[in-house]
């Protein structure tokens, strides 16, 4: 089964770390992904990926953020 190739600029779940990525460049079937923050990137396979929204992504944040906080 072949995935769709996200357009660049996408923003993209990492699966297998769970982490978010924007795409940046991505060749065959293999993405590079930069934190939306900004950051070092990394390469994925798009089969590894799924596709999500930064409303999404920003709403996670503030949940980690949120139970960070709790934590200290």
């Amino acid at each position: 089964m072949n995935k769709e190739i996200p357009p660049l600029g996408a923003y993209v779940i990492d699966t297998r770390t769970d982490e978010v990525g924007q795409v940046i460049t991505s060749a065959d079937d293999l993405l590079r992904l930069r934190p939306p923050g900004g950051g070092a990137a990394w390469d994925c396979p798009v089969e590894a990926t799924e596709v999500t929204t930064l409303r999404v992504y920003l709403r996670l944040r503030v949940i980690e953020a949120n139970r960070a906080r709790r934590l200290v």
